[in-house]
């Protein structure tokens, strides 16, 4: 048995991160270890015994006055308070090894100082969801909106020229100084592993100076989340057409610009026809080039471009309207359910995306992917098994393979269907992935 002791500056299921992290703690207790957790203080937060020791909220994103938010930055490379409650934990707990996740800005690498682990050389793993080890702005995509490998030269200050976080010189420099900070500090040299959740995200921080130090290891999926996902899988969705059901792509996630949501809509118009100017608009025959009109998008979630899309899907007419359904936030088995209803599910990311667990979630449901080639979508998507793919960006592409797959059989696809649930099980099972990462807990322990 293990002392684990697992780190994430949220301590709620607010993204992906939270999903692992918590996952996590689940898979390796039923192994049989202690586990305890160091966080941030919030309403929303699991209850955990571990909760004396977490850190004051901070909040860096919301509405707060001039004076709190000088205050709040000035702590936001490095936190007093958190090496002080971080080591105060480590006497009590004394772990065997400790895993952190998400922990810049509201925990902060201060907490590798804890003069505990300097006495004791308790190794420390580290797992990738994000790239701020290689880049300020954490996406690897400057403030013109292109992706971007500029700061793999470990000179952090292209984030301030290109003003890559959020649009503000003043964050973007800020960002800067603290990836400056954590290099000259040598903070990355006091972890000892880093997993990275696809082979992509491995190859791009061995570009980036961490070779010798990282492993691919793709992200799991719960036992339940496996329940879920073989409850709702829809394997009638061809029978279920004939008797009236419409078939429908579905996007879930946040509507932002990044994850290629308005490139998504641009591409359905087009292989609907409905496109402004198209000439398949104007024709009055609906040829092989046309997705059939019983066709819609299903669009779940919320993010700054609703407006944008509410603009486009009004600017094409009320044929458009009328196929193209913004349905909101959903969660549970309302969303899942949706996933497992949904003919493919369109991941149309226009940044480096990580190892998405929509992903996950659509083959766990027997749900097909049409995945942007970036980042480690293409892990996910075994041509013409689990899916097809896209080149980022490109509505044409995109809409020419949302015309193929509107024409896949029911044969073929039923096959499509059966390789998903082959890829969760041979690859995405919690069990396996727990003992495999106790392994590596032990080698790093050995070494």
């Amino acid at each position: 048995m293990m002392r684990i002791l697992l780190v994430n500056k949220y301590f709620y299921r607010k993204g992906g991160a939270e999903t692992y992290f918590f996952a996590l703690a689940e898979g390796l207790k039923e192994l049989g270890h202690e586990v305890a957790f160091f966080s941030m203080k919030h309403p929303n937060n699991e209850p955990s015994r571990w909760s004396k020791y977490f850190v004051s909220e901070k909040d860096y994103v919301g509405e707060i006055s001039a004076f709190k938010k000088v205050q709040e930055a000035s702590t936001l490379i490095y936190s007093f308070e958190a090496k002080r409650k971080f080591e105060a934990l480590l006497e009590e707990f004394k772990p065997d090894i400790i895993h952190m996740n998400n922990v810049h800005r509201q925990l902060t690498l201060s907490i590798l100082d804890a003069p505990y682990l300097k006495k004791h050389h308790v190794p420390v793993v580290y797992t990738a969801h994000d790239y701020i080890l290689l880049c300020p702005a954490y996406t690897m995509v400057n403030g013109r909106g292109e992706v971007c490998d500029a700061c793999l030269d470990r000179h952090f200050m292209h984030a301030t020229k290109n003003v890559c976080v959020k649009g503000s010189r003043a964050k973007s420099a800020l960002a800067t100084m603290e990836a400056e900070f954590l290099k000259f500090h040598h903070s990355y040299d006091m972890i000892d592993l880093i997993i990275a959740p696809s082979q992509f995200m491995k190859n791009k921080l061995d570009e980036g100076g961490f070779a010798g130090k990282t492993v691919a290891m793709q992200n799991f999926l719960t036992d339940s989340q496996m329940a879920m996902g073989a409850r709702v899988a829809n394997t009638h969705k061809f029978e279920d057409t004939k008797a009236g059901a419409r078939p429908y792509f579905l996007f879930f996630g946040r509507l932002s610009k990044e994850k290629g949501i308005l490139t998504l809509v641009k591409a359905f118009l087009q292989a609907a026809g409905l496109a402004q100017g198209s000439a398949n608009a104007q024709s009055d025959d609906q040829d092989a080039r046309v997705i059939p009109d019983v066709w819609d998008l299903h669009i779940v979630g919320d993010g700054p471009e609703r407006g944008a899309i509410e603009q486009l899907i009004a600017s094409a007419g009320p044929q458009a309207a009328s196929r193209i359904h913004l349905l909101g936030y959903k969660s549970g088995e309302d969303l899942q359910r949706e996933v497992g209803n949904a003919r493919f599910t369109v991941l149309s990311s226009e940044w480096r995306e990580n190892m998405p667990y929509s992903g996950l979630e659509s083959l766990a449901a027997q749900t097909p992917i049409i995945g942007a080639r970036i980042g480690g979508i293409p892990e996910l998507v075994e041509e013409g098994k689990t899916g097809v793919t896209f080149e980022s960006g490109n509505a044409v592409d995109l809409s020419n393979s949302m015309l193929k797959c509107a024409a896949v059989s029911a044969l073929n696809y039923s096959a499509m269907q059966h390789s998903c649930r082959e890829y969760v099980n041979a690859r995405c099972l919690q069990n396996e992935y727990a003992l495999a990462l106790v392994d590596l807990y032990e080698r790093v322990i050995q070494r």
